[in-house]
């Protein structure tokens, strides 16, 4: 879900839990809804990363959110992300 719609669900209090997952040597955002999980997306409509937490925890709070879970079991910060 790109960032406008994830914007708007915020505004209009549908998300229920922000989480700040980790995963290799990057991090993405993850939403839950009364409906499920959406995952934050980029206009293209691949998953939205981050290299930092304080980079993905800046983007959260400019959404209008003040509190996160952080999931860090598969965080692996010296793993190299592959270039493509």
């Amino acid at each position: 879900m790109n960032e406008k719609t994830l914007r708007a669900l915020v505004e209009a209090g549908a998300i229920k839990r922000i989480r700040i997952v980790a995963k290799g040597c990057v991090f993405h955002v993850e939403a839950d809804t009364p409906n499920g999980t959406i995952t934050a997306a980029t206009m293209k409509g691949k998953v939205k990363t981050w290299s930092t937490l304080d980079a993905s925890a800046r983007w959260v709070r400019s959404l209008g959110i003040g509190e996160v879970r952080i999931q860090m079991s598969q965080w692996q910060p010296e793993q190299r992300g592959l270039k493509i």
